[in-house]
């Protein structure tokens, strides 16, 4: 069991003596997961569920447009989105088993994009981007909808982003802790240039995972793509949780093939965007948490 070390000064008589109190670390980290476009968090119940059998906390819930409030599917913007994870995030670190310096946020896609931004707001140890979307800075309180009109997404996406000129990639260059970053071998909506600009964009990462799924699309189709992200997802995350129960030290480490997946060392432009076609092929209720069960595991 993990254990919490704390240095203490005893009085005796004509003094004080030194000592250390230990007890069990009682709390546990937590797990934001935010869909996709098109999504609901109804798809995350079972990865979040095997995720919490690791001993976390994890959150899922609705982005606004969507499930529940699919009625302003058309009119939300990035800005009401935000405010949604920002809400999410605060419920999550609130609740009384949850470590708020053990954050960890996974995001997919529209997700993803989402996910960094909120990094540069709220302290998050850990985050791990599926396919993570780019979007202009422009029309931030337009519909989101939108952006596939007014923005070129598909060019835009096909090249290497400045991290400057991009509001999450910004984020993500401050960002200091632990990423995972998945791209999709055969993504007609997020190119593996989009994707490889979020990772040259973590310049100060403590350390920086990235893997490619082979054979798999945008939405993960197939269930051997379903199989395969979960596996890299549950396995990194266990290896973050691991090690910070352990107190040790996370060197920067090279990114290496796992079963299923393979690393990416040079961007490529793939992939089209139908203007107005959902981001993914993920779809359909408001937060749900999913707390650390002794036997939890999903079958997704």
């Amino acid at each position: 069991m993990a254990t919490h070390e704390e240095s203490i000064q005893i009085p005796t008589e004509g003094g004080s003596i030194a000592g250390t109190v230990i007890m069990p670390a009682t709390k546990l980290p937590g797990v934001l997961f935010v869909h996709g476009w098109g999504g609901s968090q109804q798809q995350y119940h079972a990865r979040a569920r095997e995720v919490a059998g690791l001993g976390c906390v994890c959150m899922t819930f609705d982005l606004t447009g969507h499930a529940g409030t699919s009625a302003q599917y058309e009119t939300v913007s990035r800005m009401r989105n935000l405010a949604d994870v920002l809400a999410a995030y605060d419920m999550l670190v609130r609740h009384p088993e949850v470590d708020r310096n053990a954050i960890a946020v996974v995001g997919s896609s529209y997700g993803g994009y989402l996910a960094a931004v909120l990094s540069e707001l709220r302290p998050v140890r850990w985050m791990a981007f599926r396919a993570p979307a780019l979007y202009m800075d422009s029309g931030w309180d337009s519909p989101k909808r939108q952006l596939h009109v007014d923005q070129d997404l598909v060019a835009y996406r096909r090249k290497v982003v400045a991290p400057d000129t991009n509001r999450a990639l910004r984020a993500c260059t401050n960002f200091k802790g632990d990423i995972l970053v998945v791209s999709s071998e055969h993504d007609a909506i997020v190119p593996k240039t989009a994707v490889l600009s979020y990772v040259d964009a973590c310049v100060q990462a403590s350390s920086i995972t990235y893997r490619e799924l082979k054979g798999a699309d945008h939405g993960l189709s197939s269930e051997d793509s379903q199989r395969a992200y979960g596996k890299l997802l549950v396995g990194w995350l266990r290896e973050m949780v691991t090690e910070a129960r352990a107190g040790a030290a996370i060197a920067a480490r090279p990114s290496k093939p796992a079963s299923g997946s393979a690393a990416v060392t040079a961007p490529s432009a793939d992939g089209g965007l139908d203007p107005h076609a959902p981001e993914t092929a993920e779809t359909t209720p408001p937060v749900s948490v999913v707390l650390a069960p002794a036997n939890a595991r999903a079958a997704e």
